[in-house]
């Protein structure tokens, strides 16, 4: 058996269903960029909007993009992530607006029970829901996968919300042959999902072969965390440890990032993109199911979230 002619051909298999996945991917952004008059591209600064980025450069590079950068801040980020974001969006010299949580809540649109350390993840809603509104958005491009969960399973990739922001599952728009319905009355908006048909898989192999840079924090280190419901809490001011818990020192990395309340990493020691590959190759949970605490709360808690405008 040739190892090496055998791996060459598996890496030659591999390039040919990334260009693919890539080549759809441009194709949609540059349907949004063609049919819609305003549209936006959320950039948390996690890796799948990091992805979009990179495909957006070869959608509309040496040009500008055809859109503002758009995130929705919550205030309780990881750090590391907020510093690559800030970082990335200076090196591609984009405009980004950032819709503020914080701000919701002082203007009284959200109300926590207790602000300082209440989850945010699901009033990001509503203040996506402003920021599209402030900006007049007929479109949203953004990096959620039909693979992360079920809810998102079954979205479109031009998944069309009403004049309240809300999304209707039963009532989308068929998709035949790669034709899209971007029509759009006024107060509609579009969600945009250009890597949809891809997996958690296809994003690192597509990181590697791009040479992605990518925040810290997805990659191995050792952080204090709180082993409760299967899942392993960081420990944080917002995240403290519940009267009979343990605080431990483990080897962990983040298979996706947002909130801080609501986002565990995972027991891990890859360190590199090549060993997440190798990881992510035989894992049998999603990367939601496994880090996402908001997700636990019941079997339709992202679909109702999403029904209510949450991306």
């Amino acid at each position: 058996m040739n190892t090496v002619a055998d791996q060459s051909v598996l890496d030659a298999a591999s390039n040919r269903h990334l260009d693919w996945l890539e080549s759809e991917a441009i194709h949609i952004m540059r349907e949004v960029a063609a049919e819609c008059t305003r549209p936006a591209l959320l950039f948390s600064g996690g890796k799948d909007s990091i992805v979009l980025l990179r495909l957006a450069e070869k959608a509309f590079r040496p040009g500008k993009f055809p859109f503002p950068l758009v995130h929705i801040d919550t205030g309780h980020n990881f750090p590391e992530v907020i510093a690559f974001r800030d970082k990335r969006v200076a090196e591609l010299g984009e405009q980004l607006i950032i819709g503020s949580v914080e701000d919701s809540i002082k203007r009284g649109t959200v109300r926590l029970r207790n602000p300082a350390t209440d989850s945010r993840n699901a009033a990001q809603a509503v203040t996506l829901l402003e920021t599209i509104a402030e900006h007049q958005f007929d479109a949203c491009i953004g990096g959620a996968r039909r693979d992360e969960e079920k809810a998102r399973a079954k979205e479109r990739i031009f998944s069309f919300r009403d004049d309240f922001g809300q999304w209707n599952p039963k009532a989308q728009r068929p998709e035949l042959w790669s034709l899209y319905n971007t029509r759009v009355h006024a107060g509609e908006n579009m969600r945009v999902f250009p890597i949809s048909n891809w997996t958690e898989l296809d994003v690192w192999q597509y990181i590697a072969r791009e040479k992605l840079e990518l925040p810290s924090i997805y990659f191995a280190h050792e952080r204090e965390v709180i082993p409760r419901n299967g899942l392993l809490v960081p420990l944080t001011d917002l995240t403290p440890p519940r009267e009979g818990e343990t605080v431990q020192k483990q080897v962990v990395r983040f298979r996706t990032v947002g909130d801080i309340s609501c986002t565990c990493p995972v027991s891990s020691d890859a360190a590199t993109v090549d060993a997440i590959i190798r990881e992510t190759a035989i894992t049998q949970i999603t990367e939601r199911g496994a880090t996402r605490m908001d997700d636990q709360t019941s079997e339709a808690s992202m679909e109702k979230r999403k029904k209510e405008g949450y991306f």
